[in-house]
């Protein structure tokens, strides 16, 4: 994986100083994620940068992408996931389905119970889990 990372770094070093600058990196996550603003690529560069020098280096830089790389494994885990609840596949989960999913994992859980789980991760309120109310509630720590 290295090497194709140092390949991919060596494309964006356009300069081929072995260093990739703000306008470089720009162009990295333009590429690998999306378009970004200047001051989320001045906060990525800050926290990436760790010689502070302006520059990424190729170990910065193969940091960079291993970080976006495990979030994207966990936001695949958490739409694997959340695709096992929504059984009729509306991108919503249902008390209902809630119900039938943890049943089939053999955890007992009444129909009334599942209606509360829902209802307490509903944030707009239509009865259902959409799957960024899924993800806010996976990444919130247990209640006691």
């Amino acid at each position: 994986m290295d090497e194709n990372l140092k390949r991919v770094f060596n494309q964006f070093d356009k300069n081929k100083d072995g260093k990739i600058s703000v306008t470089e990196l720009g162009d990295v996550l333009i590429a690998l994620w999306s378009s970004s603003p200047e001051e989320e690529l001045k906060r990525v560069m800050d926290e990436i940068d760790i010689d502070k020098d302006g520059f990424l280096n190729l170990s910065e830089f193969l940091i960079l992408c291993r970080s976006n790389f495990d979030n994207a494994n966990a936001e695949a885990e958490l739409h694997a996931a959340f695709d096992l609840y929504d059984q009729d596949k509306n991108g919503l989960i249902s008390a209902e389905e809630l119900h039938l999913v943890l049943n089939e994992l053999g955890m007992t859980c009444s129909v009334e119970k599942c209606v509360r789980m829902v209802a307490s991760a509903d944030a707009d309120k239509d009865g259902n889990i959409n799957f960024k109310e899924f993800r806010k509630m996976m990444k919130s720590p247990a209640k006691e």
